[in-house]
């Protein structure tokens, strides 16, 4: 089986690149098992200090593998989302994500429950669930507590997409940058974080994640049972199907 997922730890950094170009990295269950296989990987090692997850080729992530959905059901896969969420937030290491390429739907949950996240200004996110029958319940975990209420209201129930610069504004990511200076800006980043002490780094991460992860904690297994049931119900068994025949 080729990996989907690579791990490659230098200069005090764990670098987690997401290499799934046949499905535009969609989370599928292998890609999901091996990004939390290498964020675990990364987060027993003494040796790194900060973790960036990153995308070859020009998606990051597309959101949930439909043709794994529509064929498997979501029981286990919204469960495992839930999951990759907390292992995020609560890893004794900042979690940095560089965006090169456009993020939909469950692809967001990663963007929500990092610590910092680039995006290049050309870069473009969009909560496609409402046109698939679906809601946002998974993701909503990380993404509610980043989003204004009217922001959220917005983007969840119109499913427009909208550019790296509003996703600053809104607070989605940390900043937008121009897309030659991405690299560089992350690398300035992860150069910051690593001269950090690590226990100074994990105590400041409990702070400022304490009511993301309790938020997780409360209200993971609800979430994880409406995603279910709605990827089982007919509406959107039906619209997957529509979608999965025009791609």
């Amino acid at each position: 089986m080729t990996e989907l997922v690579h791990l490659e730890v230098a200069d005090q950094v764990a670098t987690i690149t997401l290499d799934s170009d046949h499905n535009r990295n969609a989370l599928s269950k292998q890609l999901v098992t091996e990004l939390t296989t290498h964020l675990a990987t990364a987060g027993s090692d003494a040796a790194v200090k900060a973790v960036l997850i990153r995308s070859a080729g020009t998606v990051f992530c597309s959101g949930a593998d439909l043709s794994e959905a529509s064929a498997d059901g979501m029981v286990e896969g919204a469960k495992g989302m839930v999951a990759m969420q907390r292992q995020i937030a609560t890893l004794d290491k900042p979690v940095v994500v560089e965006l090169g390429g456009p993020v939909r739907a469950g692809g967001l949950g990663i963007v929500g429950a990092a610590d910092i996240v680039i995006a290049g200004e050309s870069v473009t996110f969009q909560l496609t669930e409402v046109r698939l029958g679906l809601a946002a319940a998974v993701i909503s975990l990380s993404l509610l507590p980043r989003f204004t209420d009217r922001a959220a209201a917005d983007l969840f129930l119109t499913a427009r997409k909208f550019d790296a610069a509003e996703a600053a504004q809104v607070g989605l990511i940390t900043r937008a940058v121009a897309d030659a200076e991405l690299q560089g800006d992350v690398a300035r980043v992860l150069g910051d974080l690593v001269k950090g002490y690590p226990q100074g780094l994990r105590e400041s991460k409990k702070l400022l994640n304490h009511d993301l992860v309790a938020r997780i904690d409360a209200l993971g297994d609800q979430v994880a049972a409406q995603s279910a049931a709605l990827f089982g119900s007919d509406e959107a068994r039906e619209a997957m199907t529509a979608f999965l025949s025009k791609k």
